[in-house]
C-alpha cells in the first residue's frame, strides 16, 4: 500500500487519499467482495415509508449491517432476504481501517453501495444511525469515477463537489463526522476494474460505543 499522503479538501477532519489502493489492491479486494456476495446478495434498498425502491443496490459486511425498508433505517445481523449472517470484513479493510481511522475499536459494518447505469445516485444524508459517532466512517472508491458533493450540517448548507476515483480512500471524521455528503453522479466508463461497469463504494463503521 501507497504511503497515505491526504490532500487539502477545505474541511477540517476530511481527509482524502488519492488513489491510496493501486490496481493489485483494487483487484483482490474486488475478487474478496465477489467471494463474499456469494452469501450476501446484493438487494435494492427502499425509502422509509414510501417503500420506493433506491437506485442503488447494496450488501453488506462485518458484525452488522445497514439497510432501509419501509420500517426505517437501521442495522441488523443478518441478510434481509436470506436471514444469514453477513461475511466477514475483508482484512485489506480492516488493515485501512487500523491505519487511517485512528479509534479504538475495530468497525462493526462495511455498507457496500452499487451504483450501475446513468440514473445512480446518492442525495445528500448525514450518517447518523450509529450510536459510535466519534468514530470516523472510512469510505473506499472502487470502479468508475464519481462526482462525490459535500456540505454542512444542515441540507440546505452551501456544498461543493470533487471527484472520487478507484483506489481513492475519503475519511469523514471529527468536525466533518456529521456533515451532509452525496454522489451527485458516476461517470460511466471511466473505469474498467468493475465487471459490467460502475462503482462501488464501502463505507466501514463503527455502529456501538465501545466498553470502556
Amino acid at each position: 500500500m501507497a504511503k497515505p499522503t491526504p490532500v487539502e479538501t477545505g474541511f477540517e477532519g476530511l481527509a482524502l487519499y488519492p488513489g491510496l489502493l493501486g490496481p493489485a489492491e483494487q483487484r483482490a479486494l474486488i475478487e474478496a467482495l465477489r467471494e463474499g456476495a456469494k452469501a450476501a446478495p446484493p438487494y435494492r434498498p427502499r425509502m422509509p415509508r414510501t417503500g420506493q425502491p433506491w437506485s442503488i443496490t447494496q450488501t453488506n459486511f462485518g458484525p452488522l449491517g445497514w439497510f432501509s425498508d419501509e420500517r426505517g433505517y437501521r442495522y441488523e445481523p443478518r441478510h434481509p432476504e436470506t436471514g444469514e449472517p453477513w461475511p466477514p470484513i475483508p482484512e485489506i479493510l480492516l488493515d485501512l481501517w487500523t491505519e487511517l481511522g485512528h479509534y479504538p475499536a475495530p468497525p462493526e459494518a462495511c455498507l457496500v453501495n452499487i451504483y450501475r447505469g446513468e440514473k445512480a445516485k446518492m442525495g445528500l444524508h448525514q450518517d447518523r444511525d450509529e450510536a459510535a459517532l466519534d468514530a470516523p466512517v472510512l469510505s473506499v472508491s472502487l470502479g468508475d469515477t464519481c462526482v462525490f458533493r459535500v456540505g454542512g450540517y444542515e441540507r440546505r448548507d452551501k456544498s461543493k463537489s470533487f471527484r472520487l476515483s478507484s483506489g481513492d480512500v475519503l475519511i469523514l471524521g471529527g468536525p466533518s463526522r456529521m456533515r451532509f455528503h452525496g454522489v451527485d453522479r458516476i461517470i460511466p466508463g471511466s473505469s474498467q476494474l468493475v465487471e459490467g461497469g460502475g462503482r462501488l463504494n464501502l463505507t466501514l463503521r463503527r455502529v456501538s460505543k465501545p466498553v470502556a
